[in-house]
């Protein structure tokens, strides 16, 4: 315990904040479709998604080590510029939140963890083959595959039920739909908490308390575990908005066969130790799910606005990084402290301005704005 000073402490402490922003910003990542369809009352869905976002923490540990030894150089890594870039994740999560954008909070922290690393150890301290390999490609490639599969599986499920009553199809699909979005929440635990995980795991390691290409000790995935989920209780309602009723209206067939998708994909990036966007895999197969039932309509300006910010999310948290760690390298205490203080100023100011426009449980589906042709699809029947 003796590796664990007073700035280490506070790089945990800031890191599992960043986790509890990841928690309540991907909520709708597993539950947006379920809870638009009526499959899950809102407060029932975001606590079955925190507890099962917790008990996937502990499925495995190949994106932490991704993160902790794998995008930069941990022998050149200070707690310092860990800090400022989990400051510049945190302003970005909450930003987007603001609007309700479902961004990537993978991105964000990738992005302010590699802005200053650069700014503090230079160039050579982020290893940029694995950006590539672990984070771009998977980046390009996640929501795609997770789209088509979505697609495949929407237009199959409406064919397959084409004779079946409209409400009996409804109804079966949404009792599939609570395992469908739990097993997201669980595969979104495997994923995104391990990225907190990897981060702590880095503090250590800089700090001398573990040996370098060390995994995560117990209660670092305990703690992260628990912030996640705990964030995920909260719930994101502002994006789950977003993703529930913005991208395209959801019935049950396509949250189930969204969903679906989006846990297959994540699993099995998870196995392989990519760390992708859980956001972008989950907006891509509501996409998918869109285009694969006939006469609904996607609306290609929110998508539009959202692949813009996923373009973005990674330079704009490199950029506020890169100047955090300008300040702590060139300030020390001080400019810690004033890099902490201006970012909780920065956060409070976000959450005041979320109080003007409100987004609950109780309101998160009274928002409509997606054209739909009145005309059934193709074999279900008039709508009840």
């Amino acid at each position: 315990m003796d590796h664990i000073t007073f700035l280490v402490a506070v790089v945990i402490v800031t890191a599992l904040a960043f986790d509890f922003t990841n928690g309540f910003h991907d909520t709708a990542n597993a539950m947006a479709t379920s809870i638009a369809t009526g499959a899950l009352k809102p407060k029932v869905a975001v606590l079955i998604s925190g507890v099962l976002n917790i008990v996937g923490a502990f499925l495995s540990t190949e994106v932490a080590k991704t993160i902790s030894g794998g995008i930069v150089d941990d022998t050149l890594v200070t707690p310092g510029m860990i800090f400022a870039g989990l400051i510049g994740a945190i302003l970005w999560n909450l930003l987007t939140w603001l609007v309700g954008l479902p961004s990537s909070s993978s991105h964000a922290l990738f992005g302010g963890l590699i802005g200053a690393v650069w700014v503090g150890a230079g160039a050579d301290a982020v290893h940029f083959d694995k950006v590539v390999d672990k984070v771009l490609i998977p980046a390009l490639a996640s929501p795609l595959v997770a789209g088509v599969a979505a697609l495949i599986a929407t237009y199959f499920a409406y064919r397959l039920t084409t004779r079946a009553r409209r409400k009996s199809v409804t109804k079966g699909f949404r009792i599939g739909q609570i395992g469908s979005a739990s097993l997201v929440s669980l595969a979104h635990g495997t994923n995104d908490a391990q990225k907190t995980m990897g981060i702590i795991t880095l503090t250590l390691i800089s700090a001398g308390a573990l040996d370098h290409d060390a995994g995560p000790p117990v209660w670092v995935i305990a703690t992260a575990g628990l912030a996640i989920g705990l964030g995920t209780y909260l719930g994101g309602w502002r994006i789950i908005r977003t993703m529930g009723k913005g991208l395209t209206e959801i019935e049950s067939p396509q949250g189930f066969a969204a969903e679906t998708a989006s846990t297959a994909v994540i699993l099995t990036s998870a196995h392989l130790g990519f760390a992708l966007s859980t956001t972008q895999v989950a907006s891509g197969s509501i996409l998918g799910a869109g285009l694969g039932r006939r006469l609904a309509e996607v609306r290609w300006g929110v998508a539009g606005r959202m692949v813009a910010a996923w373009l973005i999310t990674l330079p704009c948290a490199a950029l506020v990084g890169g100047v955090s760690a300008s300040v702590v390298k060139h300030g020390g205490t001080f400019g810690t402290v004033v890099v902490a203080l201006v970012g909780a100023a920065l956060a409070a100011g976000i959450v005041l301005l979320s109080r003007r426009n409100p987004v609950h449980a109780d309101n998160v589906n009274d928002h409509h704005e997606v054209a739909i042709r009145t005309a059934p699809p193709a074999g279900v029947g008039p709508a009840a």
